[in-house]
Formats: structure tokens, sequence, C-alpha cells
């Protein structure tokens, strides 16, 4: 693989899980001769700075783009239009602007009327993460084997698009080009609404958690277990990603919702084939995801269980 830096300064606003991954995997692949992070909270600044993954690191946004050859947006995706007009005096011509966001419609619509002329704004979603958040979260095989979608305007720069590529397949991923609607209709049903559906059970199992006298908790079983896993993931982001993708995750709810009803009535009838047809379809998906590199056979999801 090409060791050579592609930038050689990348500025990276919001130093986060995907942020923070994103430094470590850029000095992994030797991406670039200067990375500078920026963060508005002076203890988010201090972990990274321990850390040591940034060259610069900067409170403010002017010092942190000056001179970047690639911007990326890392922030929660409802803070994106504010920062790229915040940013847009001070970018360097030429310079690639992209992002990191799950919801693409929204993010093109809130930051593209703010790019410069000259610049260039490369939307992308790297589909990678864990429920962990803050700088301390970052590690550079994240995105290793996994996909990032860049959802490119018919007015973006082509070269710009091929660098970004580059960029990400340095990073460890896999790269498709996809309409950023299209995008964030697959996303509602594969990472939306199942977010979505586990803040639901684990706040009924909070709900229910005084009920039982601790009973929720102390006889967890792996299912609501992996749904608290999914529930601890960054609530300001997800708060953003679900106020952005509206149509397209209602849309998924009425679908999912639809479904339900039908396995309630399945239920009530006694109507085991239903369920039996059902559960093997799904477990067929199951199969494939394995297949195709997206998650381990292993059991527990991987992960290695507590000794005792």
């Amino acid at each position: 693989m090409d060791s050579n830096p592609l930038f050689a300064k990348v500025a990276l606003l919001g130093i986060g899980l995907i942020g923070s991954s994103m430094a470590h995997a850029m000095r992994r692949a030797g991406l670039a001769a200067h990375i500078a992070g920026f963060a508005p909270h002076a203890e988010t600044l201090e972990k990274a700075k321990r850390i040591g993954f940034a060259d610069s690191l900067h409170d403010t946004l002017q010092p942190a783009v000056r001179d970047a050859d690639f911007v990326v947006l890392a922030a929660p995706v409802g803070a994106f239009g504010d920062l790229m007009r915040q940013m847009a005096p001070h970018l360097k011509p030429g310079a690639i602007v992209s992002d990191v966001g799950s919801v693409k419609a929204a993010v093109i619509r809130d930051v593209a009327p703010h790019v410069p002329e000259g610049t260039h704004f490369v939307p992308a979603h790297p589909i990678a993460g864990t429920e962990q958040s803050g700088p301390e979260a970052g590690f550079a095989e994240l995105f290793d084997g996994r996909w990032c979608v860049l959802t490119p305007t018919p007015d973006t720069d082509a070269q710009a698009v091929e660098t970004v590529k580059t960029f990400w397949r340095r990073c460890g991923s896999e790269v498709e080009i996809m309409d950023a609607r299209h995008h964030d209709l697959v996303l509602a049903i594969t990472s939306h609404v199942p977010h979505l559906i586990a803040y639901n059970i684990v706040g009924t199992a909070a709900d229910l958690e005084t009920v039982t006298q601790g009973e929720v908790i102390k006889y967890s079983a792996g299912g609501f277990r992996d749904f608290t896993r999914i529930a601890a993931s960054d609530p300001t982001m997800w708060r953003d990603v679900f106020l952005n993708n509206r149509e397209a995750v209602l849309e998924m709810l009425g679908r999912f919702s639809e479904d339900l009803t039908a396995l309630q009535r399945a239920i009530r009838w006694d109507d085991g084939e239903a369920l039996f047809n059902l559960f093997t379809r799904t477990r067929a998906i199951r199969r494939s995801i394995v297949e195709a590199g997206q998650d381990t056979a292993a059991p527990n999801f991987g992960r290695l269980r507590k000794k005792t």
C-alpha cells in the first residue's frame, strides 16, 4: 500500500470515536503530514492531547482549518451547517471538505450552500462504529473491511471524489458511490430504526426495573444485553440522525409496525408455521452478513465472555 502522504494537512472537526479513529488510521497509513483536531470543549482537547493522535489541537475553527487540504466534519450532523458557514472564509483554494455523518441528504442541504467557490464538498459515510464515544474510544482498525459510502452531487468535482475514495481505501475501507436519498433509505432500516428500537426496548425495561425490583438487569439475557449495547450510543449524535433523516425513518417505522402487527396476529392465533417461516428467513440474513465479512460467526457476536 502507498505510504506517501495524500494530504499535507487534514483538519478533523470533531475528535470523538470517528474523528479520533480517522486520526489513528491516517497515522497508520501515512496519509497526512499534519493532523489538526478541533473540539470546543477543554476536557475533550485535554484527553486528545494525552493520547497524542493529533499534531495540533484547537478550540477555534480558523487555526484548525487554515491551510488544510482536507477538512472533515466529524461532529453531530446537526452542527454541520453552522460549522461549514463559520469555516468557509478560512478555507484554502482547492481544499476538499467531507463529513462522516450517517445522514446524507440533510447534510448536503445544510452544508453545500456554504461551500466556497474553488473548494470541493464530497459527502461521505464510513459505516463503522461502536457504542463508545470520545477521543479515547478511537482505534485505527475501526474502518478495516467496512464500507464507506460517498454521495457526491452531480456538481461534485470528479477528481475530489477520487481523492476521497483513495483516502478511505487507505484507511482500510471498501468504497461505494450512492445517491444521497437512497443512502438515507438504506441506512434507515440497517442502522437508524434498529437503534430507535433498541432505545425504546431499553427505555421500557428501565420503566419495569422498579416493578421487578432489579430483576431486569440481574437476569439480562444475551438479546437484551445487545440492545443495551446499541442503546449506549452517543445520545447527541443519534438525536441529530433521527431529526435529519425523518422521512426515511418514519417510512421504515411504518413498515416495521405493519410487520410487528402480523407477528402479533401469528402469536395470538397460534400460527406456528408463519413464525417458523419468518425465523428461517431472518436466520438466513444473519448467515449472509457473516459470509459478507461484516460480522463474525463467533458466539456472543464475537465479544469475549467475562471470565469468572
